[in-house]
């Protein structure tokens, strides 16, 4: 499989998909999520410590997927490390062979089944961004230790896209851009009207030549989990008429995959996005059924 950088660099349309690793230390447990994605996904994600719960470490995950001949997207938060577990688990990912890293805040442990957990936070996104470019680009730690060895990081953020106001300017995901970002996930956006003045407002500002974009879409399984979707996963964009369709629709979950195919296929003649992220929350057998119809239209 062609590497996920190279593929946004020819300017494939990419398709990347995700997986949680489940709290379980039997692989197999991971692999019977992540394998009915291989040779369809052009790079999954291993999530770390999704809805703030413990689950296998996210870097095993994505070494078994990488023996697996499945490129692995290494989410990282620093919500459960500083500065100096951060730099260590780099180095390590680099040692593995692991290239695509997405740096990210991580979910509020407040909201997870153990909310007195104390949060870490001593660096944000743009951090561990700085950390694995310093580490690719200058062998060397960004206090200035050195680094031995090689790591061909490709850096990833997440973003949420927006219906830009006047005078909306991209501050966060810029800062994130200069850090060393390379490419985006986006926060579900499954309105394309707004898709498109969220784009045009980045190119405006010049993003689109900095770093390649990726939607974030799900193939929903009801009317219900669109609602939830919007409610409680912040910078969620699912418009009404989706809602009403699914709330129409004989067969929900066949309805949520069309609509998901319908919006991919739209979403690939928009110049700027260089692909999407396939997530679908309590549906993850949705997932290979919606890449495996969008690669055959």
């Amino acid at each position: 499989m062609a590497a996920l950088r190279e593929k946004l660099q020819s300017r494939t349309f990419v398709l990347t998909a995700e997986v949680t690793p489940p709290l379980s230390s039997d692989p197999n447990d991971l692999m019977g999520r992540a394998a009915p994605l291989k040779d369809l996904a052009d790079a999954v994600n291993v999530t770390d410590g999704a809805g703030a719960r413990a689950h296998l470490e996210s870097i095993v995950a994505a070494e078994f997927l990488l023996r697996a001949g499945i490129e692995p997207i290494l989410q990282l938060t620093c919500r459960d490390r500083n500065r100096i577990a951060l730099q260590s688990l780099l180095v390590g990912a680099a040692a593995l062979g692991i290239r695509n890293v997405l740096a990210l805040t991580g979910d509020n442990p407040k909201a997870g089944d153990q909310p007195e957990t104390k949060p870490v936070f001593d660096l944000d996104s743009s951090g561990i961004v700085a950390i694995a470019a310093s580490i690719r680009d200058r062998h060397q730690l960004p206090h200035g230790r050195p680094v031995g060895g090689t790591a061909d990081f490709f850096i990833g953020v997440a973003d949420a896209p927006l219906d830009p106001p006047a005078g909306w300017e991209p501050d966060s995901l810029r800062k994130k851009i200069e850090a060393g970002a390379q490419f985006v996930q986006t926060q579900f956006c499954m309105d394309t009207a707004i898709l498109r003045r969220y784009i045009a407002r980045l190119r405006e500002h010049g993003l689109l030549d900095r770093c390649h974009i990726l939607v974030g879409v799900a193939p929903l399984a009801s009317a219900r989990s669109a609602r939830w979707i919007r409610e409680s996963l912040k910078g969620s964009i699912i418009p009404d008429w989706i809602v009403e369709r699914m709330d129409k629709a004989a067969d929900a979950r066949a309805e949520g995959e069309a609509i998901c195919v319908d919006l991919l296929r739209e979403m690939r003649e928009i110049d700027g996005v260089a692909g999407a992220h396939v997530m679908a929350p309590l549906n993850d057998a949705a997932i290979p059924r919606v890449i495996e119809q969008m690669r055959a239209g």
